[in-house]
């Protein structure tokens, strides 16, 4: 099993996710975007993964709207695409649906609920973000809390908000690149943040591992994603460039 995973900074790691690919004896391609050139091609690609990013989907950058073009090309190649944070975030907007800005950002470890438990359990998962996903009609919510929508599946992709990837030290990382300001201004403690990290990291793992089992196991029979109507686009609302506003 070949596997192309997209990161958006070259702190950024799939983490656990990956070594529950590579435990399948999948082989990872990690392609830095846009800082490695144009996204590769999926012949012989067998799954994507589209990790987090500091900007937000709904930012003018050249790339983005590249990417989100990439994705719909996935999805027609008949390529199922797991999607975390900016990467679910992602999924949303290329198949018709919105993501917009929260009023504050949901960063720490959290609880969620869950419609599939075996498939996506309730946590408690890492949260980084200060966007969220209104997703299409022809997606399927399977997670959500008082926040809004934590997880879904479209078509043969699965969208998930929480990061559960992340470990200790890749948590350190982003505290360290500007995410510390983040946490304090939520209310958190970095250093007790990274510790509570460290401490859940083997459920964590596991978690993972259940959700890569998922990803890989719903994709049978599945079809492409029903591509959203041509319609004018209005203009984007006014939002502001924050720091971390989705990892």
């Amino acid at each position: 099993m070949h596997v192309i995973v997209i990161r958006h900074h070259d702190v950024d790691s799939a983490g656990f996710i990956a070594e529950a690919f590579e435990a399948r004896d999948a082989e990872l391609a990690v392609h830095l975007f846009p800082d490695d050139g144009p996204l590769p091609a999926f012949t012989g690609v067998d799954h994507v993964v589209v990790l987090g990013a500091v900007s937000s989907v709904n930012d003018p950058d050249a790339w983005i709207a590249e990417e989100l073009a990439w994705l719909r090309e996935a999805d027609q190649a008949g390529v199922p695409i797991l999607g975390i944070c900016f990467g679910a975030q992602a999924i949303c907007a290329a198949f018709g649906g919105r993501v917009e800005a929260m009023p504050s950002k949901e960063i720490g470890w959290v609880m969620i609920d869950s419609s599939d438990p075996g498939a996506i359990p309730a946590g408690p998962w890492l949260e980084f973000h200060g966007d969220r996903c209104l997703p299409p009609p022809q997606a399927t919510v399977l997670a959500r809390n008082a926040i809004g929508v934590q997880a879904f599946r479209l078509g043969r992709h699965l969208a998930l908000q929480f990061h559960p990837e992340v470990d200790g030290p890749q948590l350190k990382r982003w505290l360290d690149a500007g995410g510390t300001g983040d946490s304090e201004r939520v209310g958190l403690n970095p250093d007790q943040f990274v510790a509570d990290t460290i401490r859940e990291e083997p459920a964590a793992r596991e978690r993972a591992d259940r959700l890569v089992a998922a990803a890989l196991g719903a994709t049978a029979g599945i079809t492409a994603c029903a591509r959203p109507r041509p319609t004018a686009r209005s203009a984007p609302r006014p939002r502001p460039s924050t720091a971390a506003a989705t990892r």
